[in-house]
């Protein structure tokens, strides 16, 4: 049975943002340390540690599948439980990993469960809010939600100062159980007894094929995923540009956290534009800024012999994340509209296959670095091109279904 509220919306939007940040604390906090790891379980080619990334992202395409049509049948909190559960278990396994394999393997189990952390953070915002004000209060979740990302670098870059790798998971392992304490201890169950639904086989099929022939969810799903891959290849190589392209050394933390406070900063703004503009204005100007960026630093590229100054990429940087932040909130929220009868099974679908797009497209690009920032600015433009041509073609659609 549904309790009475306990938190406050401010305490609400907190709680959400660190246990969505679960699963970029186990992503960045290790980008540091990839070089470390690389020596120590033996990684001849440094192209290969990304995969130490990537199999975080591959394991919360597989759990994307899961936690939403569990959650709901059987309420938010318990399946969280369950996710973190997992997310605590590999991350041991990986403090433990003496090889790549089962490196990966404990990598994956954390983004299988962590994919839970995704999951039901939408789906609660979902229960409570939808179209634009669940547009705001998914920007002002990603505006907290972002300090992660921003500090994880920094904590990764710290504790190796003083010890090894693994205890940069045992940081993580720590962060998880408050977490969820916290959420276990203040956050109350956001859907009510009568707003289940029982979990067959049957009905995740029907509802998930409802999902992906709608032309509007679909779009904006697909939309996501792809422009979100090229974001996956700059977590990917980014260690590998900055340290070893730049050699900027332990300066790394710094200079990732400032693309990361831009993306918090912009997201931050989208939640006060939304007020005055709607969503489809805010993605149309997002988009075309990154794409006609993107072409312009890719004809500089090939003007300059492939080059490109630091400071030149730090304004690309800036750029590009200022131009993406808005994007995750608004194309999800967007997306959800039609589902809230069923945020749990719509959001699992829906993270799955923006996940799926976006771990292929960053895995892809990732195994392209060959000591230059271009295929990372070609990455960024393409997927640019094809989100923008794709939206394009949800919001006919969408403005169809409002006339």
């Amino acid at each position: 049975m549904t309790t009475k509220p306990k938190i406050s919306d401010r305490e609400f939007i907190a709680l959400m943002a660190v246990i969505m940040s679960l699963v970029a604390l186990a992503i960045d906090s290790m980008l540091p340390a990839l070089s470390n790891i690389a020596d120590d379980i033996n990684i001849m080619d440094l192209n290969d540690s990304q995969w130490i990334i990537s199999f975080v992202f591959f394991g919360m395409s597989a759990g994307l599948l899961f936690y939403g049509p569990l959650s709901d049948a059987y309420g938010r909190k318990p399946i969280l439980y369950i996710g973190v559960t997992l997310f605590l278990i590999g991350d041991v396994i990986s403090i433990m990993a003496s090889d790549l394999t089962i490196m990966l393997v404990g990598r994956f189990l954390q983004g299988f469960g962590g994919a839970a952390c995704r999951v039901i953070t939408v789906a609660m915002v979902r229960d409570r809010f939808e179209g634009a004000e669940m547009a705001k209060f998914m920007s002002l979740i990603m505006m907290i939600f972002i300090l992660v990302p921003a500090l994880a670098p920094s904590v990764g870059q710290f504790i190796l100062f003083f010890a090894g790798w693994e205890y940069i998971f045992g940081f993580m392992f720590l962060f998880g159980f408050s977490a969820i304490m916290w959420f276990h201890f203040r956050q109350y169950e956001t859907l009510a007894p009568e707003g289940r639904h029982p979990f067959t086989l049957f009905r995740i099929a029907t509802r998930t094929i409802e999902v992906v022939t709608n032309p509007v969810s679909i779009s904006f799903t697909i939309a996501s995923g792809i422009v979100f891959g090229s974001f996956i290849a700059y977590l990917n190589t980014s260690a590998q540009i900055m340290q070893g392209l730049y050699n900027v050394g332990d300066m790394f933390a710094v200079y990732f956290g400032i693309q990361a406070f831009v993306y918090g900063a912009s997201s931050f703004l989208n939640s006060k534009l939304l007020s005055k503009y709607s969503m489809e204005t805010i993605c149309l100007f997002s988009l075309s800024t990154l794409t006609i960026t993107s072409i312009l630093f890719f004809g500089y590229l090939q003007i300059n012999n492939h080059e490109m100054s630091f400071a030149m990429l730090m304004i690309y940087l800036s750029t590009t994340f200022f131009s993406i932040a808005p994007l995750y909130g608004n194309f999800n929220s967007m997306a959800m509209q039609p589902f809230g009868h069923m945020a749990g099974v719509a959001t699992s679908v829906m993270s799955a296959i923006q996940t799926f797009f976006a771990v292929i497209v960053g895995a892809i690009v990732g195994q392209m670095y060959n000591g230059t920032v271009e295929p990372l600015v070609t990455s960024f433009m393409v997927c640019g091109i094809v989100t923008l041509l794709i939206f394009t073609f949800g919001r006919k659609k969408l403005n169809k279904a409002k006339a």
